[in-house]
């Protein structure tokens, strides 16, 4: 089943999908390009919540909205999670795995890479046994030396590729080494809208073979409970 990993369709939770109407033209959109289920990623940050049983309720709500409408019905509610000084230790951090499954979506800071955060990411894996998965890993070049993102590509966590990746020839270079581990990466749109930030598989399916897609697809699979 052709798996969408990263979006934020959720109406009105974060900068994503604004109302129900644009929600569920994503979803439409992501029918009609082959999407069969999907990853809800509303993004978290620590700092802004009161508390991670506050967001799983908007989260909820935000869901309820769409989910009898929605034109793929088989969806998991997650969330991007991004990495903060002491997230690792954040009550409750382990319910924002993907919803029946041992994975969780974590975002790197858009600055200077710092030891600190490799240690959050392997706190939280480790503490709480789930499987981390790493959005937009590619989204990082200009941001980390060569030797900083060989180390975070050493790592064992999903590697996850957004699809616009394949339009830009050094993300794409990137994006090739991951896929050839043939193991550990899983696409996603990273939607926020049907207009700049819309559903983009069609691309994704243009630029890799199939047997290529599937590999992503069998990632959710093998992390559920």
């Amino acid at each position: 089943m052709m798996t969408e990993y990263h979006c934020h369709i959720l109406p009105g939770i974060d900068d994503g999908a604004k109302d129900v109407e644009t929600s569920l033209a994503m979803i439409e959109m992501m029918k009609e390009q082959g999407v069969e289920r999907i990853v809800a990623t509303s993004h978290f940050y620590a700092h802004r919540e009161k508390s991670v049983a506050e967001f799983m309720k908007k989260r909820q709500d935000a869901f309820e909205k769409i989910k009898d409408k929605s034109p793929i019905k088989e969806i998991y509610l997650g969330a991007e999670v991004a990495i903060e000084h002491g997230i690792s230790e954040l009550a409750d951090i382990e319910k924002l795995a993907v919803e029946g499954t041992r994975m969780i979506l974590l975002e790197l800071p858009y600055r200077a890479y710092s030891k600190w955060m490799s240690e959050e990411i392997y706190n939280i894996g480790a503490e709480f046994k789930l499987k981390v998965m790493l959005a937009h890993v590619h989204r990082y070049l200009e941001y980390y030396s060569k030797e900083e993102l060989e180390g975070i590509l050493s790592t064992k966590a999903v590697m996850q590729i957004n699809n616009e990746a394949f339009s830009n020839w050094k993300e794409k270079k990137l994006v090739k080494r991951v896929i050839a581990d043939e193991k550990r990466f899983a696409f996603g749109s990273d939607a926020h809208n049907t207009d700049d930030r819309k559903p983009n598989w069609d691309l994704l399916k243009k630029k890799v073979m199939p047997d290529v897609i599937e590999i992503s697809d069998r990632i959710l699979d093998r992390y559920m409970l």
